[in-house]
């Protein structure tokens, strides 16, 4: 078919909206591939870690944290969960002897604002290394977010699996709709989460 004035010309606004989404798509790459890099540089100059951080959601964990720092009394401990939560968690780093200086606590609402809420903190404190305490069947989602939010950051993680015998593997579909999550907190500070807060546990 032949067009009288030629081929149909394209609005300055799609190409306007054309270049944006390549612009951001190619900041996500550059920012992605940049993550493996920093990560190494990490390892390198901080092999053990400084700190540890547990994922709310399961007492277990908890516990498990406490006993690490039993092991290693010079790491300081992290919790990311539900404020409700603090009181029940402070007790029991208060009973295997938790100094109230190496204990803090971030407010989060799910598994991505576990990592978004608390990076900055741990920036500021020069918390490099990490172990990340969670349950077994929520590591591999833990892991990629941590990839993502955390080394984008510079920060590397160890990770402690907590046996679980009540639920299974999360599925692929979370973890990359978290990851997608991850990178738009990249760009934007965001994670989407006051959308609906209870989509994303």
């Amino acid at each position: 078919m032949r067009y009288p004035q030629g081929k149909p010309k394209i609005s300055l606004t799609h190409r306007f909206h054309k270049i944006t989404a390549l612009l951001i798509l190619g900041i996500l790459i550059a920012l992605v591939s940049f993550i493996p890099l920093r990560l190494a540089i990490t390892l390198t100059r901080v092999p053990q870690p400084q700190a540890i951080l547990a994922l709310g959601g399961a007492f277990e964990r908890i516990q498990v944290a406490a006993r690490v720092w039993k092991t290693q009394p010079n790491l300081e401990i992290w919790i990311s969960d539900f404020r409700s939560n603090y009181e029940p968690f402070r007790k029991i780093f208060q009973k295997v002897g938790v100094p109230e200086d190496q204990f803090h606590y971030a407010s989060a609402t799910d598994t991505v604002t576990n990592f978004t809420d608390s990076v900055q903190d741990l920036v500021n404190r020069k918390i490099w290394h990490l172990y990340l305490v969670t349950s077994d069947y929520h590591m591999a989602r833990s892991r990629a977010i941590a990839t993502l939010v955390l080394g984008s950051r510079g920060i590397v993680v160890t990770p402690i699996s907590v046996p679980s015998t009540t639920k299974h593997q999360e599925s692929i579909w979370r973890i990359l709709r978290d990851c997608f999550r991850c990178l738009i907190w990249m760009v934007t500070g965001r994670t989407g989460a006051s959308l609906h807060p209870n989509l994303y546990s």
